[in-house]
């Protein structure tokens, strides 16, 4: 699945955990596109590796997810695993948001199989 707005950048650890993290950062009028490919790839991850929880409490991925409006402003932003949808406030001007994923060897292979470095 191509991605346009999130290019992530994948981390190995010594421990065979894996991350990667993306920003992207659009203007209001993009945002429910940005949005979208978050709910895809979060969709993804939870259809295939079940609900997120950390490696030390035995799960195969978890995510961290923020957003944040023009001027450094934080905005209120959560993920519904069972709905796979992503709320968060509408706002004028540019939002940024920044996800990362965690997970073990095989979600890092899975990830990188179904949304490939297009770069």
């Amino acid at each position: 699945m191509p991605l346009q707005y999130l290019i992530f950048e994948p981390t190995d650890e010594e421990t065979g955990a894996c991350s990667f993290d993306a920003m992207a950062s659009v203007l209001a009028d993009r945002l429910p596109a940005l949005v979208h490919e978050v709910e895809t790839v979060l969709g993804w991850a939870y259809r295939d590796f079940g609900a997120p929880s950390s490696a030390e409490e035995g799960g195969e991925w978890d995510f961290e997810l923020q957003a944040v409006a023009e001027r450094d402003v934080p905005l209120e932003i959560t993920y519904d695993c069972e709905r796979a949808t992503v709320s968060m406030p509408r706002v004028p001007g540019r939002v940024t948001l920044a996800l990362t994923l965690t997970g073990s060897r095989a979600f890092a292979a899975a990830f990188a199989d179904t949304f490939p470095d297009t770069d």
